[in-house]
This record gives structure tokens, C-alpha cells and sequence, in this order.
């Protein structure tokens, strides 16, 4: 029984771990929604999520084919003193982390551009918005995906245990997916750091499609450390206001 309880508890707390970018991701996304639509959203997002992880893993012979050379570039291409051979998958987490960071850095600008919306407003338009924010989110699904499911094969051979893991890290994901999504609709300034995260995991996808391999462990540090920083500072606020609201003795 030991035999596949700990492969499959390890396996989960790591995908869940992969998962944190596509929690937030997904918050903010499905922050651009009316309320009412927004837990839909989370759901059918997160069902994407399991049915591309699930898509890959069976045809895992194809994915493996994706790291296979397309192209090669010349020496001194990019500073690099050999030369670099681009496979699909490179060109998949290259253009995944452009995409997200351009998303990323559009929704800052929103918000701090932000307009009040009129009530009401056009049936159709609510309906294509809603399409949008799943076609952005089954296109970052296939990224985030990607990685998930390669490391779930390196790690484990056992079908039946990944596709487990897989199922239970989602599970996770829908159980934290909305409570994430109305803290983070709650602070303004906690949106715009989770959006600056999205920017920098932009980045090392970027990188890493041109080579460049980083430890994630020192990004999930680095967004650790900002967010308890982050939650200090609005525990500060939240007490000065409390002491300034309450009635002088």
C-alpha cells in the first residue's frame, strides 16, 4: 500500500506547488468577470486545466516529441557562445511567457486606469468577455500544463498515480481557487503584486524557452517573502484604521 501513497502524496504537493501561478492567473481573470460569473469561471477554468494535464499525459509519447530539435540557432545568438537548439517546447514556454507577461503588464495598466462600468450593459458583450477569459485561460492551461505533466512523468511511472495526483491537485485548486480570487479582488495593491509575479514567471518561461534554466524555488521564495511583506503592510493599515476609528476616551 506504501508502495504508491507516498509517490502520489509527493506528486500532489508538487503539482499543487506548479499550480500556485495558475491559481492566480485564474483570479485574476476571472476578476474581470461580474461576480455572478465568477465562480462559473473558476470551474470550468480549472476543468480545463485537469482535461489538458489529462490530454498531455496520454499522449505523452507526443509531448516527449516536442523536445525534440526544430531548429538550431547560430553561435553568439543571444550571447551565448554555442550554438542553441529550439524544440517545440521551447517555442511553446517562449511564447506562453510573452503572452503572459504582455496579459499581465495590460492588466496593470487597466488597473490603474481603471473606469467604474455602467450597471446593466449588453448581454452579448458579457457573453464574449466571458468566452475570452476561457480561451486566455485554456491557452495558458497548455503552459502551465506542459511542465506540470513532464515533471509528473520524470517523477512517477504509474499512470494510474499521476492521473490521481492530478485529479486531487485540481480538487485543491477548486477549493482555494475562490477564496484566493475574493482576497485578492479585496486588496487592490495584493492584485497588482500577484500580477508583478505573473510578470517575473513571464520571464523565466521566456528564459527558459531560450535556454535558460533557473531554480523555481528561488521564485517561489522570492514570492513568498513579497507577499508576507504585502500582508504585514496591510495588517499595519488595518490597525491604524481600527485605533483611528475607535471613540476617544
Amino acid at each position: 500500500m506504501g508502495d504508491w501513497i507516498i509517490p502520489l502524496v509527493t506528486l500532489t504537493g508538487i503539482e499543487v506547488v506548479l499550480g500556485i501561478d495558475n491559481i492566480i492567473f485564474l483570479a485574476i481573470l476571472a476578476g474581470r468577470l461580474p461576480e455572478h460569473q465568477r465562480a462559473h469561471a473558476r470551474r470550468i477554468g480549472l476543468i480545463l486545466a485537469l482535461g489538458t494535464r489529462l490530454l498531455l499525459l496520454f499522449s505523452i509519447q507526443w509531448v516527449m516529441s516536442l523536445q525534440q530539435t526544430v531548429f538550431t540557432l547560430p553561435e553568439w545568438t543571444f550571447s551565448q557562445k554555442e550554438a542553441r537548439e529550439i524544440s517545440w517546447k521551447d517555442l511553446i514556454l517562449l511564447a506562453g511567457g510573452l503572452f503572459l507577461i504582455a496579459k499581465s503588464t495590460f492588466e496593470i495598466h487597466h488597473r490603474l486606469e481603471e473606469k467604474p462600468e455602467k450597471p446593466g450593459g449588453d448581454s452579448a458583450g458579457k457573453q464574449s468577455r466571458f468566452i475570452s477569459v476561457l480561451v486566455q485561460i485554456a491557452i495558458l492551461d497548455i503552459v502551465f500544463s506542459l511542465d506540470s505533466v513532464i515533471t509528473a512523468v520524470g517523477m512517477v511511472q504509474q499512470v494510474g498515480i499521476i492521473v490521481a495526483a492530478m485529479i486531487l491537485t485540481v480538487l485543491v485548486m477548486l477549493l482555494f481557487a475562490g477564496p484566493v480570487g475574493d482576497f485578492v479582488e479585496r486588496h487592490p495593491t495584493l492584485k497588482v503584486l500577484a500580477l508583478s509575479f505573473l510578470i517575473l514567471i513571464g520571464v523565466v518561461l521566456v528564459a527558459e524557452g531560450m535556454g535558460q534554466h533557473f531554480d523555481k524555488g528561488y521564485i517561489y521564495f522570492a514570492m513568498g517573502f513579497a507577499f508576507t511583506v504585502e500582508m504585514i503592510n496591510l495588517k499595519t493599515h488595518s490597525g491604524r484604521s481600527s485605533s483611528s476609528e475607535s471613540p476617544a476616551e
